[in-house]
């Protein structure tokens, strides 16, 4: 089993958080493009998915996955997977500084190969202002690669008094069908990202926020039309995708 070095020095995650702030005030909040502000996303062609699998009992070496899907019939019009050796260590609220440059290497070889293809939009696997600096892997993503991102997390972080209790897990009981969402409210009173059903067949919502150049409405909206199951369509692709480069590539031992 390949391990993440011991963690790191107070001093490294020191920096981690002044880069975190700093960041934090290139965000943009609101829609930036045509296509956002427009009732069916008329204008909207390519939407980006990312996400890292990681090889079983091992904690280093990871596929970075990119798939770039047309919308809005969501069929896949380019994929890159790509090995990849992580080097920061995993620590709780900066999980980006392990993750986003390899994803951002991804983007930048579709920019220079096939430009055309680049996505107006990202989804990543993670969140985005629903975080402890409100600076979350889709923020980071965003203002690096200066394209709109969306994060949407499977799992509920619990921060800024959003708590996994009981009026929560009555909201979500509330939820009826897809496209209903409630908002994620943080102890400030300030409006972090909102808990969707993202298809009538899944009772689990998804947890979204705004990364980076979109409004909270259009990323909630975005995310009901790209989901055929519970995971929009751009990050299941690059889910199933990245374990599939794994399979095939480093199988696991036969017992």
């Amino acid at each position: 089993m390949t391990q993440m070095p011991s963690p790191p020095p107070e001093e490294l995650v020191k920096q981690w958080e002044s880069e975190q702030k700093r960041l934090r005030q290139e965000v943009l909040e609101e829609d930036t493009e045509d296509w956002q502000r427009s009732p069916d996303f008329a204008g909207l062609e390519r939407v980006g998915g990312v996400d890292l699998s990681f090889i079983k009992g091992d904690e280093v070496n990871a596929c970075a996955q990119l798939v770039v899907l047309s919308y809005p019939d969501l069929k896949v019009l380019y994929e890159d997977s790509r090995m990849v050796t992580l080097t920061a260590p995993y620590v709780s609220g900066f999980l980006a500084f392990r993750e986003t440059p390899f994803l951002l290497e991804a983007l930048q070889r579709l920019e220079t190969s096939q430009p055309t293809l680049v996505p107006q939009v990202v989804f990543v696997d993670g969140n985005g202002l629903f975080h402890y600096r409100e600076f979350g892997v889709a923020c980071h993503l965003g203002v690096l690669s200066g394209l709109p991102c969306v994060g949407v997390a499977k799992n509920l972080l619990q921060v800024q008094g959003v708590l996994k209790d009981e009026e929560h897990q009555s909201q979500i009981a509330a939820l009826q069908k897809g496209g209903d969402s409630f908002p994620l409210t943080a102890a400030s009173g300030k409006v972090l990202g909102k808990a969707l059903r993202s298809c009538d067949k899944s009772s689990k919502p998804v947890y979204v926020s705004v990364g980076h150049r979109i409004s909270l409405d259009a990323a909630v909206r975005l995310t009901h039309l790209c989901c055929r199951y519970r995971v929009p369509e751009p990050i299941r692709q690059a889910d199933v995708r990245s374990r599939e480069y794994l399979r095939i590539h480093f199988p696991a031992p036969d017992t």
